[in-house]
């Protein structure tokens, strides 16, 4: 399952904290060599200032009880230059209160702190290095509190739109999620809003924001929901067609764990169909072979690995445990909803179905299927009859949804009309010219 390991194509779009708990969950899974992951492990914490972490995994690597003289200095140089920091931030370190005072109005809050505290541009400058410091040594807690203090005294936005992905890489590693989630739709605003020097540099904080937010989405209570609403915008699936497809894994998944059909799944499904010689992996491959290729042998097959696919993920894994059993809440939704849209379009092409071939496309045994679509049948999800003797389930005739045909009708008026303005205009300020 190591090929189909996201964390090599993930990693460079993350702050090399973050990577810590994929690779803790990699490592739980056995997908690589236990030393391979310590020495990794070691690598990303010597960039860092967490030495005493960086010991402890040395020590476990190597089954030693002492390590290098130069893991011993340099944990001296970061004791020293803590304090140093501390002295430079003291104004805030011993002004605790202050933060309480702060509010939306930046100038307000700088002609209070210069008047209550004495804290000028020097001081706050101190604070963002303050603040920096400890999220390297691990001190997100800390970090996430400096930073929201900065920021409401940063007259920077280059420097305030650091602290902001700092604050938000904190808040994730604590697993703030709903905190999170606000820090990152305010990320997302000045992302969007901002004048960059570059477009290049735009796309770019839009794929880097896609890539943390897959920590939110998949932590957060309607996150199935909101990561379709984020990555099916247009600027944001034309960046990840561009710069990162593997993150089509993610979209495709929200989408088929989405208890509510979402609007924007049939374009979704020309993108897998445009995408899949650039990426694919088993649940893009599923979704091929159900809408484009209506192949349900293959999308059977395809099933059994996206199972695979899903609890070795760091995302998609998720364990819930439940006294003395663990599951995959994620897994068995997927698996569940995988059948329904399999089930759906074999529908759509066969009117009367064989129970025995239909159990096998749904990988269930023949009272697994029947009690299924049974409960499909009860819950008004499935409109059908079940014939026990002829073993065979007869769809009744779809009638056409009045209203979605009417949606499907109207939805290129806004574009032509548009158009039309468009021309409109032209035409008048060419008379007007004239």
């Amino acid at each position: 399952m190591a090929s189909y390991d996201m964390t090599p194509k993930i990693a460079p779009y993350l702050d090399r904290h973050l990577l810590f708990p994929l690779l803790e969950f990699v490592q739980e899974r056995q997908l690589y060599p236990d030393e391979q992951i310590l020495k990794c492990k070691i690598a990303l914490l010597n960039k860092t200032n967490m030495v005493d972490y960086a010991m402890d995994i040395h020590k476990s690597l190597y089954h030693a009880d002492d390590v290098p003289q130069d893991m011993v200095e340099r944990r001296a140089e970061v004791v020293s230059r803590l304090k140093a920091l501390e002295e430079a931030a003291a104004a805030f370190l011993q002004n605790t209160n202050a933060a309480q005072e702060l509010i939306a109005d930046k100038q307000y809050n700088l002609q209070m702190f210069h008047d209550r505290y004495q804290i000028g541009a020097e001081q706050i400058e101190a604070l963002y290095q303050y603040a920096k410091f400890q999220f390297e040594c691990g001190n997100y807690s800390g970090a996430a509190d400096f930073l929201y203090q900065y920021r409401a005294l940063c007259t920077n936005s280059e420097r305030s739109l650091s602290a902001l992905w700092g604050k938000l890489a904190a808040e994730i590693l604590m697993q703030n999620w709903d905190i999170a989630l606000e820090e990152l739709n305010r990320l997302k605003e000045i992302i969007d809003s901002k004048s960059f020097s570059s477009p290049m540099n735009q796309v770019q904080s839009r794929v880097w924001l896609m890539h943390w937010s897959l920590f939110i989405f998949f932590n957060n209570d309607n996150g199935r929901t909101q990561i379709i609403d984020l990555f099916s915008q247009e600027k944001y699936l034309n960046s990840i067609q561009t710069n990162a497809p593997h993150l089509l894994r993610y979209l495709a998944t929200a989408f088929i764990v989405n208890k509510r059909r979402r609007p924007q799944f049939k374009e979704f499904i020309k993108v897998i169909q445009q995408e899949q010689h650039v990426y694919k992996d088993p649940i893009t491959q599923f979704i091929a072979c159900v809408y484009v290729n209506y192949d349900f042998d293959g999308a059977q097959k395809k099933m059994k690995e996206c199972e695979e696919v899903i609890i070795n993920d760091p995302f998609l894994g998720k364990r819930v445990e439940d006294g003395n059993f663990s599951t995959v809440p994620l897994r068995d939704d997927f698996l569940e909803n995988a059948r329904l849209f399999i089930f759906e379009t074999y529908c759509r092409i066969h009117q009367r179905i064989d129970m025995g071939v239909l159990a096998e496309r749904l990988n269930l045994n023949y009272e697994e299927a029947e009690r299924w679509i049974v409960n499909l049948i009860r819950n008004s999800k499935l409109d059908a009859k079940i014939d026990s003797e002829a073993r065979t389930v007869t769809m009744e005739p779809s009638r056409p949804n009045v209203y979605e045909q009417l949606i499907d009708h109207t939805r290129p008026l806004s574009g032509r009309t548009y158009k039309l303005v468009g021309q409109l205009l032209e035409h008048t300020h060419a008379q007007a010219a004239s």
